[in-house]
C-alpha cells in the first residue's frame, strides 16, 4: 500500500518506520528540510532506541521529501497527519498546522480515493473541520465531472517515548474512527499484520511472548478523538492521585513506595503509573489534559478532576526546590546539580520537562545550577542555553563542588553510579529511584517523596 506521513517528530516517524517494516511504500514529509536530510542519510534527529537501527532495514521502502509534489498524494492510498499540536495560551490546541496540511493535501489530490488519517493528538471536532477545510479549500474543484473522493479517519496514537518503537509493532489496541466501510477495510489492510501479529519481530524488539493479536476497536470519528485525550487524562489522574497520598505519606511516616505496591495488587488498579515523584512531563500529559479542560469549557462544562490533576502535578516541581530548601535552609549562592534534563528516560525530549521549572525556581533562589543528562544536551543547549544553567557533558563534572543533588529523570546510569568517588551531600531523589539503602551507608541523606 502506497502511504504519505506528514510529519515526522516522534510520532511520524515512528509510524512511517513501522509501516515500512511491514512491506508499505512510505513517503515520509516534512516541511523541515534539515530533518529530512538527516533521515536520508538513515540518522534520526530525535532519540528514540531502535529507531535508527530500524530505519535502516527499511531503506528499500521508505523516502524523505519536503515537497508535496513529491510525495505523488494523488497515487497515495493512505494519508497520515502527524504534526504538532502545541498548546496555546488559553490551553487550547494549536491547530495552525494541521490546517496547512489539510489545504496542502487539497492542492494536491487526485482521483483515486483517499483516506487520511487524523493520527496527530487533536481536540474533538477537528477530523470534521479537517474535511471541511479540505473541501472548502479545494473549492468544489472537479475532476471528470466528480467530486475528488477522501474520507477523513481518527486513529489516535498510544506511543510512550522512550518505547515508541515497540508501542508501534505492539500496540495494546488500535481505534479506527469512521463510518466510511472504505475507510475502515482499508485501515484494516494497512494494520492487518499488526493486529494478526504474524509478522516477523525486527532484530532488538521481539514480540512479548503472550501476544498473539492486537485488539480492534471500531467507532465514530468524534468517539475515537475523546479516547485519545481520555485516556491520557486518566493516566496523568493516576500519576497525580499517587502524589496526592505520597504527600500524606509524608506527614503520617507512611512508606509510598509499600502503599503504591498495596494499590497496584488490585487487579481493577494496576501498579503502572502509580510512582510517586515528580510527576508527568512531555508533549502528552501537559498538553491533553488543558485541551480537555478547555474543549469541555467550550460546552460550559468543567472538569474540576483534571484541573485537580494537573495542580498537583505542577506542585510537585515546586516542593522538590521546597524540601531542598528546607534542608539547606538557604539556597543563595549553592551549587546544585541536576541529574537528567529529559522529562523521562530513553528520551531527548525536553516538553514540559520537571526539570526545567526546577532549574528556573533554583535560581530564582539564587542557586548555581549545573545539569547532565545522557542524551538531551544538545537540545537543552539550544532550547535553554539563556536559562542560567551550566550544561556538563560529564556527570562527573556536574557533581564536582555540588552541595546538593535532585535527581530529575530516572536514567539508569545515575543509579548504578560510582557514588563511593562523590562527595556526600543531600540528594532529592525525585523518582524515588535511588538505592538509598547504598546511599545512606556512604553517608549521603536521601530526601524522596512519600517515603
Amino acid at each position: 500500500m502506497k502511504v504519505t506521513i506528514i510529519g515526522t517528530g516522534y510520532v511520524g516517524i515512528n509510524t512511517g518506520v513501522v509501516l515500512a517494516y511491514l512491506g508499505n511504500q512510505v513517503t515520509c514529509l516534512d516541511v523541515n528540510e534539515e530533518k529530512i536530510a538527516l533521515f536520508r542519510q538513515g540518522k534520526s534527529p530525535v532519540y528514540e532506541p531502535h529507531l535508527e537501527e530500524t530505519l535502516q532495514l527499511v531503506r528499500g521502502n521508505i523516502r524523505f521529501t519536503s515537497s508535496y509534489e513529491e510525495a505523488d498524494i494523488p497515487n497515495t492510498d493512505v494519508i497520515v497527519i502527524c504534526v504538532g499540536t502545541p498548546s496555546l495560551p488559553d490551553g487550547n490546541a494549536d491547530l495552525s498546522y494541521v490546517r496547512q496540511a489539510a489545504e496542502s493535501i487539497a492542492n494536491n489530490l487526485g482521483e483515486k480515493f483517499t483516506v487520511i488519517v487524523n493520527k496527530s493528538t487533536v481536540p474533538i471536532g477537528t477530523g470534521n473541520w479537517v474535511e471541511a477545510i479540505t473541501h472548502e479549500h479545494f473549492n468544489g474543484n472537479l475532476n471528470n465531472g466528480e467530486r475528488v473522493d477522501f474520507n477523513v479517519v481518527s486513529s489516535p496514537e498510544f506511543l510512550a517515548q522512550g518505547s515508541a518503537m515497540h508501542d508501534s509493532f505492539y500496540p495494546d489496541r488500535i481505534v479506527i474512527g469512521s463510518q466510511d466501510e472504505r475507510s475502515i477495510e482499508r485501515l484494516k489492510d494497512l494494520f492487518g499484520p499488526l493486529l494478526r501479529q504474524d509478522f516477523t519481530p525486527p532484530p532488538g524488539l521481539p514480540r512479548p511472548e503472550e501476544l498473539t493479536e492486537v485488539p480492534l476497536l471500531v467507532c465514530d470519528l468524534t468517539s475515537a478523538e475523546l479516547i485519545k485525550y481520555a485516556a491520557n487524562a486518566f493516566l496523568a489522574l493516576k500519576i497525580s492521585y499517587v502524589n496526592e497520598v505520597g504527600r500524606l505519606s509524608d506527614k503520617i511516616g507512611a512508606n509510598i513506595k509499600s502503599v503504591s505496591k498495596g494499590i497496584g495488587m488490585d487487579k481493577r488498579i494496576g501498579e503502572r503509573f502509580l510512582n510517586a515523584g515528580l510527576g508527568w512531563g512531555g508533549s502528552c500529559f501537559g498538553k491533553d489534559t488543558a485541551a480537555l479542560v478547555a474543549t469541555a469549557r467550550g460546552y460550559q462544562l468543567e472538569m474540576p478532576i483534571i484541573k485537580a490533576a494537573r495542580e498537583v502535578n505542577y506542585g510537585q516541581r515546586t516542593l522538590a526546590v521546597d524540601m531542598l530548601q528546607e534542608k539547606l535552609k538557604i539556597l543563595r549562592g549553592k551549587h546544585i546539580t541536576l541529574l537528567g534534563f529529559s522529562f523521562k528516560p530513553n528520551t531527548d525530549d525536553l516538553r514540559d520537562a520537571p526539570s526545567i521549572d526546577i532549574a528556573k525556581l533554583l535560581i530564582q533562589r539564587g542557586a548555581l545550577v549545573r545539569a547532565h543528562d545522557p542524551v538531551a544536551l544538545q537540545n537543552a543547549r539550544r532550547q535553554y542555553g539563556e536559562l542560567g544553567v551550566v550544561f556538563c557533558d560529564e556527570v562527573e563534572e556536574a557533581l564536582k563542588d555540588a552541595e546538593a543533588i535532585i535527581l530529575a529523570t530516572e536514567w539508569s546510569q545515575y543509579r548504578d553510579l560510582a557514588w563511593e568517588s562523590v562527595a556526600p551531600v543531600p540528594i532529592v531523589d525525585g523518582r524515588n529511584f535511588l538505592d538509598r539503602e547504598r546511599l545512606e551507608g556512604l553517608g549521603f541523606e536521601v530526601i524522596g517523596f512519600g517515603c
